[in-house]
């Protein structure tokens, strides 16, 4: 820690002009003093009776002079000068230095991490600090704001809000209070039957009053519409009232835990929160809809996901199924041999790349289930690719070859939903590569569909080297212009890739893995809602986030069928990521540099 002048004046004061090993000597001591001792309250120096023999042990009559007795200096202005620079850079040194020495970055160990979850929150160690940074990246120079780990007091605040009408919603905070946990000042709360009619009532309206804005009239209420309207553009306010009609708060609940997979818990609802403009109802009311959408309309964890390709192939070549679903898995898979769309690399912030072959879509070739299922297969198995602090993912739409034959609205407005309103603040970039004079009119119509922030990121390049200001060239395949020997080839699935579903003790490992996470979740709503009374600083659930990442990955494979980037080797065992995998394990024609 650097001194302030004043004190580095007051140690020069007390040794013979241009004695300056001495005053660095004492300057460098002065870190291990106790700040109390620096108090202006104190006449004598601590340094005098920690060194009793030094020439700082001076008669009473030279202790430090007050402010009312001030003493003139014989230190030339030129050597008092030279004197703090050099104590300041030194100082510098041996503090950098010594605090490695004293604190050192914690290696790496092999030893088990003990899985036990525990709903007392503790104090971090070293080591768990560590790791949790380690993971998530949180304190990164080039953490965005808005992310855990960079967020303002007033976004904290609003993400303590946001937390609790989710554990609200969800029955978690109802639950805490029967528990016994809501107790103040040695009174427990009362139960429904304990309290009285008219405090019953009086609770039931403060609970709706979360979910029901209060009336309002003139300017607030047509600013408070408009801002609604805006909100409400794919109707996610009717998926929020059906949501809380159809289901109960533990499938809210399932469905939040299921949405999350491997983010940080913080990350999952700040993306509403940002998306929202850090509207906490707003932002609700779109975390729910999506949660809705994902177990009750799309199926995406307990159908999509989990049967995946090899289930697509099942169905396809199936004797028994149904001719309406055999047609839908045969488009799904037919979309993933052409490589209508997919994942590959990075762009130059690290973000996943997904590449979009506009010229290989006919309208009617298709389903449209089977576009959809296809399009949120593609978007959920980008998610998986993320690492914080990188939480986003670049499309480029190569237009080559595009004529109007190529142009169908319909699988457009589905990818503009997803992204607006189930997938918020997943887009980092849109690239429009090469689009033809024809596009011109295509995309005035497609803009003006577009949420604004959505539009501002969409960018047109016309040829490789001004793509290659998003990508560098020697990452950019060379059917695009660029420099990389690499085209897609579609791995069909192999037999016997998810031996999680299929093994002797694959029900009972996968419920010991659910059993750990629910204690995980568990441990975690307990420490939310310390955190959200002002019970803790929230320390243990930071460490908790990063066993919830550790526990998805080790439960991924018996909750999700094995994809084209597992088979390619990007996605590896325990989530272990390789954006470019060596030639023969990406299955690629050529080699990857």
């Amino acid at each position: 820690m650097l001194l302030p002048a004043r004190v580095i004046r007051q140690q020069l004061r007390y040794h013979q002009p241009g004695d300056l090993s001495s005053a660095l000597h004492h300057h460098l001591h002065l870190r291990h003093v106790p700040r109390r001792h620096l108090h202006r309250g104190h006449h004598r120096s601590p340094l005098v009776a920690a060194h009793p023999d030094s020439a700082l042990a001076r008669p009473s009559s030279r202790s430090f002079p007050s402010l009312s007795h001030p003493r003139v200096s014989a230190v030339d202005p030129t050597l008092f000068f030279l004197a703090a620079a050099a104590s300041v850079g030194c100082a510098y040194l041996y503090t950098t230095y010594a605090d490695t020495a004293e604190h050192p970055i914690p290696a790496e160990t092999s030893q088990p991490r003990d899985t036990s979850a525990s709903k007392t929150s503790t104090a971090p160690s070293a080591q768990q600090e560590y790791e949790y940074e380690h993971y998530f990246h949180v304190m990164a120079p080039n953490t965005q704001a808005g992310r855990p780990g960079n967020l303002t007091a007033e976004q904290t605040e609003k993400l303590k809000e946001m937390w609790a009408a989710t554990l609200e919603v969800t029955g978690v905070a109802g639950d805490r209070e029967k528990d016994g946990e809501g107790v103040s000042n040695g009174t427990a709360t009362p139960t429904p039957s304990d309290a009285s009619p008219a405090d019953a009532k009086k609770k039931d309206k403060k609970k709706r009053s979360l979910f029901k804005k209060k009336d309002k009239t003139g300017a607030d209420a047509t600013s408070e519409n408009a801002t609604e309207d805006v909100n409400d553009k794919h109707g996610q306010t009717k998926e929020f009232q059906n949501a809380l009609a159809s289901m109960t708060p533990e499938e809210l609940r399932t469905a939040l835990w299921s949405m999350s997979k491997h983010d940080h818990p913080d990350g999952l609802l700040l993306r509403f929160l940002r998306a929202r403009k850090w509207d906490v109802h707003a932002a609700l009311v779109m975390m729910v809809s999506t949660m809705h959408w994902r177990l009750m309309e799309m199926h995406v964890d307990d159908d999509i996901m989990l049967h995946g390709e090899a289930g697509a192939l099942a169905t396809a070549t199936s004797s028994t199924a149904p001719a309406t679903d055999k047609k839908d898995a045969e488009g799904f898979l037919e979309q993933l041999r052409m490589g209508k769309s997919f994942l590959h690399g990075t762009d130059k912030d690290g973000r996943p790349c997904c590449f979009v072959r506009a010229r290989l879509h006919k309208g009617g070739e298709q389903t449209e289930k089977s576009l959809e299922r296809f399009t949120v297969y593609t978007i959920e198995t980008a998610r998986l690719l993320l690492r914080s602090p990188v939480d986003t993912a670049t499309i480029v739409f190569d237009m080559t070859d595009f004529s109007l034959a190529n142009m169908d609205y319909t699988p457009v407005k589905f990818m503009i939903k997803c992204f607006e309103a189930n997938y918020p603040e997943s887009l980092g970039g849109v690239l429009v590569y090469k689009a033809p004079w024809i596009f011109n009119q295509i995309w005035k119509i497609i803009r003006g569909w577009l949420d604004p922030v959505v539009a501002g990121k969409v960018q047109f390049c016309s040829n490789v080297d001004e793509l290659s200001q998003w990508i560098p060239k020697s990452r950019i395949m060379k059917e695009l212009g660029g420099e990389e020997a690499w085209t897609y080839s579609y791995v069909e699935p192999q037999p016997n890739e998810n031996p999680a579903f299929t093994s002797p003790s694959a029900k009972e490992d996968k419920a010991q893995i659910l059993a750990e996470r629910k204690e995980l979740q568990e441990s975690y709503e307990h420490d939310t809602l310390s955190w959200i009374h002002g019970e803790d600083a929230g320390e243990g659930r930071n460490r908790l986030a990063q066993r919830l990442a550790e526990n998805y990955w080790k439960l991924d494979p018996f909750v999700r069928a094995r994809s084209l980037y597992d088979r390619w080797g990007v996605l590896g065992e325990g989530g272990k990521l390789d954006a470019y995998p060596r030639a023969g394990a990406a299955g690629g024609d050529g080699e990857v540099d």
